[in-house]
């Protein structure tokens, strides 16, 4: 069985390594972080259809990972081409007055749930993530758009560097090697 230590590596960077070494091995350990690369490679991990034994050690994990018989699945679960993504980096829409962009993306995500096209997914990232997190006033709407099936996700680095990784309420934290499919599998995105 092959071993790989992800400890103290940053995203995307442990599933980056979980990804080649089930290209290469039917079986992996891998040795992680708690928070975020532990979450990001287990998701990964069943995303592809691999079956995962998690084992706490310390402050970390050891997981044993058996890849699938289908290793072709994607990493992020993307199978479809036909779909939509909103790519919000900004807890704000546009470049004018701030207060007025609080509204215009407040006002957006509420008009969301009065039309029937939605979008598949919508990723948050930079500034984006204050949106999903304690203390957002949308944070009513974007769990009403998860339950009528848009997929929400925040960028886990992105709440990391804002300490924001607690107060986050609603959607999946994921990853670049994650955000970076969804952007290349969907057939429009839309940059808010």
């Amino acid at each position: 069985m092959e071993t790989i230590d992800c400890r103290n590596m940053s995203c995307p960077s442990p599933v980056i390594k979980v990804k080649k070494a089930l290209q290469e091995h039917a079986e992996i350990r891998v040795f992680l972080d708690d928070g975020a690369p532990f979450e990001n490679v287990v998701r990964f991990s069943r995303n592809r259809g691999c079956q995962v034994a998690e084992e706490r050690d310390g402050s970390g994990w050891i997981l044993t990972i058996s890849a699938a018989a289908d290793s072709e699945r994607p990493v992020s679960g993307a199978v479809s081409k036909g779909d939509r993504v909103f790519l919000i980096t900004s807890d704000r829409l546009g470049n004018g007055p701030e207060e007025l962009g609080r509204v215009l993306m407040k006002n957006l995500v509420h008009t969301l749930l009065e039309t029937s096209d939605l979008p598949k997914r919508m990723l948050f990232m930079n500034t984006g993530v204050f949106l999903t997190c304690e203390g957002s006033d949308i944070l009513e709407a974007l769990g009403k758009l998860q339950g009528m099936g848009v997929e929400i996700y925040s960028c886990g680095l992105c709440l990391d560097f804002f300490n924001l990784k607690e107060k986050k309420r609603v959607g999946s934290t994921t990853n670049m090697l994650a955000t970076a499919e969804f952007l290349l599998a969907a057939d429009q995105v839309i940059n808010l």
